[in-house]
């Protein structure tokens, strides 16, 4: 996964880097947890869902987004209430 501050590019192109390490998919909401753990020295963790395909225009929509990723939220909770 390639996390970025930037999601939206003027140049579609795949960024260098997500080409290099075979990133399947980018996202941005993790970015500034991520840049925060590392400048800190801590740990971070994300769960993501694909939402969007951007290559073939495939996406879900609002209401669907809102029913399949329960779930995820779902599991996310249940995990973090286990490590506390």
């Amino acid at each position: 996964m390639h996390s970025s501050d930037i999601f939206y590019r003027k140049d579609p192109a795949t960024p260098a880097i997500a080409t290099k390490y075979n990133c399947p998919a980018v996202e941005m909401e993790a970015f500034g947890l991520f840049a925060n753990a590392k400048h800190l020295g801590k740990n971070a963790a994300t769960i993501l869902t694909v939402s969007d395909i951007i290559p073939t225009k495939e996406f879900i929509s609002a209401d669907e987004r809102e029913t399949a990723l329960k779930p995820m939220i779902e599991l996310a909770l249940e995990a973090a209430l286990k490590v506390i």
